[in-house]
């Protein structure tokens, strides 16, 4: 079994824990001890699924699971040791797909992880006219054929699709595709753009991507 775990909690006595449950239960685990770690790890090595502990020392364990709801539907099963029923909907309203209150049998904890994998076992698709995008997998392909994309254009190409037709400013697909990291007045967007058109074009895919002047980018409507 290949599929990859991904597990952001702080506590590191509850990381062992789970850890050891999930690794004899033939997962690949890869851990977080905060939330800025846990969204670099998710954008880089696209896990099947998000363990998110929700009190981490840096971001609430909300706010990271609507971050990553934005670009991926990795299927996320939160930690929380509040019980408040408004509270579990808030969570669920965030893009959580489950939750467990601590604390908590790591055996049903695997238990919920195998359903929430069996339910993503054909995973999202994204369709946009001959444009395809399937998040989990990683893959796009534009009339049948594949469009070999880096990491970063990826995540830009799938960031645009989940809207299709609004436009996002250059500091928005910074702040979401790059969280904010880039320094000021850097290309580096535009920089992806060209490339992403350009592999585009390749494959007669003329004018998807459409530039606002003066405003930023938007991917074309059928």
């Amino acid at each position: 079994m290949d599929q990859r775990i991904l597990l952001i909690e702080d506590n590191p006595d509850i990381t062992r824990v789970v850890q050891y449950e999930l690794e004899q239960a033939g997962y690949k685990v890869l851990t977080a001890p905060d939330g800025v770690t846990g969204l670099t790890s998710a954008r880089e090595n696209s896990p099947e699924l998000v363990i998110l502990d929700l009190g981490l020392p840096d971001f609430d364990g909300a706010e990271i699971a609507r971050r990553l709801r934005k670009t991926s539907s990795v299927p996320i099963i939160i930690l929380t040791a509040m019980d408040a029923v408004d509270r579990k909907v808030n969570l669920l309203e965030a893009g959580a797909d489950d939750y467990m209150t601590k604390p908590f049998h790591p055996e049903e904890l695997v238990a919920r992880v195998k359903v929430q994998l069996r339910h993503q076992q054909h995973g999202e698709v994204i369709s946009i006219g001959a444009l395809e995008i399937h998040p989990q997998k990683r893959l796009c392909h534009y009339n049948g054929h594949e469009v070999r994309l880096s990491p970063k254009e990826f995540d830009l190409l799938t960031f645009l699709a989940r809207q299709p037709g609004r436009v996002y400013s250059r500091a928005e697909i910074e702040r979401e595709v790059w969280n904010g990291e880039l320094p000021s007045n850097s290309n580096v967007v535009d920089v992806h753009m060209a490339n992403m058109r350009a592999k585009l074009r390749d494959l007669d895919g003329y004018g998807i991507i459409r530039t606002v002047r003066g405003i930023g980018y938007a991917l074309k409507t059928p």
